[in-house]
């Protein structure tokens, strides 16, 4: 059954959850299609295998479209923290957007009242909410640079660092200890920018380090 305040629109894409695995993370994704309802429907569609847990709408409107329990096909192929099969150990969140607009107020606001409940149900820390292209940097860039990830952290729901680190620590060690998968340096920084540093390119530097150490700190 649907939580209160969603629409339960069943998808068939789901199955049991591995080996006893249990949600211990939060896979915020973009649609990148038209509109909601475009993405509801390939949501639904057993011939596109894929599927979430939720679809926020960017009017607000929110569907639950496979129970917290079950597992849902929405991360593909990746690692987190050493692990793969993040389908298992993951709720899956899509959000209403294109891909290259801001995501809007209505649907950010749906999102903030959506996770605490899940980060509740299942203990999950802040630190477990992240984006697809966290785990799967050669695939993935969603939800892209123009995510709000601070709203979220203000509201304790994901991290962002809150001071500097040290710049000296490599920050290769420092994506390890995040989770960051065992990919070239390259997407690992690309990867890592498009959550922290939207939009900034060129070569790794002390902020990419300070920044990523003082992290490794928090959650």
């Amino acid at each position: 059954m649907p939580i209160p305040g969603a629409l339960w629109q069943p998808s068939p894409n789901h199955g049991p959850r591995r080996d006893g695995l249990r949600p211990e993370l939060v896979v915020i994704h973009f649609t990148e299609m038209i509109s909601a309802e475009a993405a509801l429907a390939r949501l639904s569609d057993p011939a596109a295998e894929v599927s979430a847990h939720y679809l926020i709408g960017r009017d607000g409107r929110l569907w639950q479209l496979v129970e917290e329990e079950a597992r849902a096909w929405h991360a593909g192929t990746g690692e987190w923290q050493g692990r793969g099969d993040v389908n298992s150990r993951s709720i899956g969140i899509e959000l209403d957007n294109d891909g290259k607009s801001p995501f809007a107020a209505p649907l950010m606001d749906r999102l903030e009242t959506l996770l605490p409940g899940i980060l509740a149900r299942w203990t999950i820390p802040a630190k477990g909410v992240i984006a697809h292209s966290d785990f799967a940097p050669a695939r993935k860039v969603d939800p892209g640079p123009r995510f709000d990830w601070q709203r979220l952290a203000r509201k304790g729901l994901a991290l962002w660092p809150q001071a500097p680190g040290d710049a000296e620590t490599p920050l290769q060690t420092s994506l390890d200890t995040l989770g960051y998968p065992d990919v070239a340096p390259d997407l690992r920084l690309a990867a890592f920018r498009l959550r922290f540093r939207p939009r900034h390119e060129g070569p790794e530097d002390a902020t990419d380090r300070a920044l990523a150490k003082a992290l490794t700190r928090q959650g």
